[in-house]
């Protein structure tokens, strides 16, 4: 699973972090950000979802 984080785009609303806390974080500004080891896990939680629910659509998922 690919994810893409458009950070010029984030308005750090953190819906992404509080649907997927496994896979997505904020930086000290507020931008979301994928922690380290999150794209590894990314199929075992609702990334999709987080996408999905991003008020800007600044979250990306692909398939590999």
């Amino acid at each position: 699973m690919n994810i893409t984080i458009a950070t010029d785009r984030c308005i750090g609303a953190a819906l992404c972090a509080m649907t997927a806390p496994e896979v997505f974080t904020q930086d000290d500004d507020g931008v979301s950000r994928l922690l380290p080891d999150g794209p590894q896990h990314a199929r075992n939680f609702p990334v999709r979802e987080a996408a999905r629910a991003c008020p800007v659509q600044a979250i990306t998922v692909h398939e590999d």
